[in-house]
């Protein structure tokens, strides 16, 4: 069942998927000779993957000045990481890459003239070592965090800096070593320079990752601090971006949970404005229409805990009957720190956000010949 030309034949497999699968019937074993056949289908076809990603690796390892010499161009190669990006989501072939000498190059690529082969590099780093732990260790191995952290740091391109940002957390995530690394380098004073811009998609990587971190290394919570996270959370919460707003506050909840009493010192000064911000909050929401309550769950269980945390009562929103509404679900919301003071039924555990974009599919580049 096979093409002519020894590729697999998809629509002969989707045909035979359908009539096996049409729910209507018992599934029924496979004959010796389907079973063969499917399993040649399939090992073709990573045969084909991995053939293509030695030929990406290849045009990947060329000179810039052959390839434009070559007409590729700067749009041709975005499109070839495109495709690499789709057959690395698979961790194993994640892991392949590096085997058949492709994770180098596509680092390197993180320091192209271009802007948006420096950022779409960076996505393809994300995916390859987002939750696996064999790759974060090869890309810290290769010195991949060096170009990420200058990316993110200094770049010109914010679009750029988002997506270094973006991999950086991917890179960090329940990796120690990575997670020192980015200390080292001063990776909180980046964060704090990301939440000070004015770029909403960079704001919100920078808040998932700044919750994360002093969630896993609470004493953390002093450095934060000390930078002036607090006071810059704070003028986020009054942000029109809802997720920009609920980050800002959760960042700002799990400083308040600092236990050492560091990462709550502050100035009269500073807790007026935080009370005065949050007051805001409580005025905006008390008057929502229902669908705009729904949509801001969190934040109104985020505000009440803050202001019980910092003001030792519960917010006017709670009096009101609006933390917690008809309909929502208690088991995913944020912890609750009026409940336990003030003997509210509430339960719930934090939940982290995160969303990112997929890229289209382009076609990619080959070399023209020698």
């Amino acid at each position: 069942m096979a093409k002519e030309g020894g590729g697999p034949n998809w629509d002969g497999l989707l045909k035979w998927s359908i009539a096996n699968s049409d729910g209507t019937s018992k599934p029924r074993n496979l004959s010796e000779e389907d079973r063969k056949w499917f399993m040649e289908a399939m090992q073709a076809q990573t045969i084909d993957v991995v053939k293509r990603m030695k030929e990406i690796t290849l045009v990947m390892q060329t000179p810039e000045s052959v390839l434009e010499e070559q007409g590729v161009s700067a749009t041709d190669i975005e499109g070839m990481l495109d495709e690499l990006q789709e057959h690395v989501e698979s961790i194993d072939m994640a892991n392949d890459l590096h085997t058949i000498g492709g994770l180098a190059p596509l680092l390197k690529y993180l320091s192209n003239s271009h802007a948006n082969i420096r950022a779409k590099a960076a996505e393809v780093v994300t995916t390859i070592v987002q939750n696996n732990p064999k790759s974060q260790q090869l890309v810290m191995d290769a010195n991949g965090m060096e170009p990420l952290l200058t990316n993110f740091t200094s770049d010109d391109d914010v679009t750029v800096r988002t997506k270094a940002l973006g991999a950086i957390s991917s890179l960090i995530r329940h990796n120690k070593p990575g997670v020192t690394a980015f200390r080292l380098a001063n990776g909180y004073a980046g964060l704090r320079d990301a939440l000070s811009s004015e770029n909403v998609r960079f704001q919100r990587k920078a808040l998932n990752l700044i919750q994360y971190l002093i969630q896993e290394n609470p004493s953390d919570c002093n450095v934060v601090t000390e930078l002036g996270f607090p006071r810059i959370l704070t003028h986020l919460v009054g942000s029109e971006d809802p997720e920009v707003r609920e980050g800002a506050l959760r960042g700002l909840y799990e400083l308040s949970k600092d236990k050492s009493g560091k990462a709550n010192v502050s100035t009269h000064e500073d807790e007026e404005k935080l009370k005065q911000v949050l007051q805001e909050r409580i005025n905006s929401i008390s008057i929502m229409s229902a669908e705009d309550l729904a949509a801001v769950r969190d934040e109104r269980l985020l505000v009440d805990s803050l202001w019980t945390t910092h003001y030792n009562e519960p917010s006017s929103l709670r009096e009101k009957g609006l933390v917690v509404l008809p309909g929502d679900d208690t088991d995913d919301l944020p912890p609750d720190v009026a409940s336990k003071m003030f003997e509210s039924p509430l339960r719930g555990s934090s939940r982290l956000a995160n969303s990112d974009d997929k890229s289209k599919k382009k076609d990619a580049p080959l070399l023209l010949g020698p």
